[in-house]
């Protein structure tokens, strides 16, 4: 995909002074401009799928949908818009994660001022932007690779993911079938699947599940 002359930009996090700093430095340059806002994941996807856009830089937890899981629909559904992640944490699971839902970097909130614009130039080019610990941690990954950890991230379906999520959020049975439109029993259905597949067998347990899978801030 040729490098347009101004990148459009859909900035996602759930909190608007984030998105205000974000659009005020990305802004501020000639080649890059934010078109679109969303508070949460699932608002991300609606709005890069309706809209003109480049690039969408997501935060990594957000409500209804996590930034990870965002980036995995759009991989999926509009491919050729790229992808930064955006956290707070300095987390090995979440980089991985990232990594695995198609994004081409990741940027720590902490540093964002001073980095943000050139990970969004190497993305537009094509090229991959990651802080500095972060490169170390790829490293050692790859010498010290087991693959049978890589196979556990994927034990879940995306369907199961999103179930869990809302699930360690306290939703109802009720409340998500209403949020993911299907049925209570459906909804029931991939509770027990989750539950199966964990070799867990409550919510308490499927919460700390979600937590270290990046799925919800502890």
């Amino acid at each position: 995909m040729p490098i347009p002359i101004v990148t459009r930009i859909l900035v996602a996090d759930d909190h608007p002074i984030v998105r205000s700093g974000l659009k005020r430095v990305l802004d501020a340059q000639p080649d890059l401009e934010v078109v679109a806002e969303a508070e949460d994941g699932a608002q991300a996807v609606e709005l890069a799928l309706a809209e003109d856009v480049h690039l969408a830089i997501l935060d990594v937890s957000m409500p209804r949908m996590t930034g990870i899981q965002a980036a995995a629909e759009l991989q999926k559904r509009k491919p050729e818009v790229r992808v930064l992640m955006l956290s707070m944490y300095d987390s090995e699971q979440f980089l991985f994660e990232s990594l695995r839902a198609g994004a081409s970097g990741y940027v720590l909130k902490s540093d964002a001022d001073q980095d943000i614009v050139e990970a969004c130039r190497r993305t537009m080019r094509g090229q991959s932007f990651l802080y500095p610990s972060a490169v170390a941690t790829l490293v050692r990954d790859f010498v010290e690779r087991d693959r049978s950890d890589a196979d556990q991230f994927d034990i879940l379906t995306p369907r199961e993911l999103q179930v869990l999520k809302l699930i360690a959020e306290a939703y109802s049975s009720k409340e998500i079938a209403a949020e993911l439109v299907i049925s209570v029993k459906t909804v029931e259905r991939h509770r027990q699947n989750i539950l199966d597949k964990l070799g867990m067998s409550d919510r308490v347990e499927l919460t700390r599940y979600a937590i270290r899978r990046g799925l919800i801030q502890p």
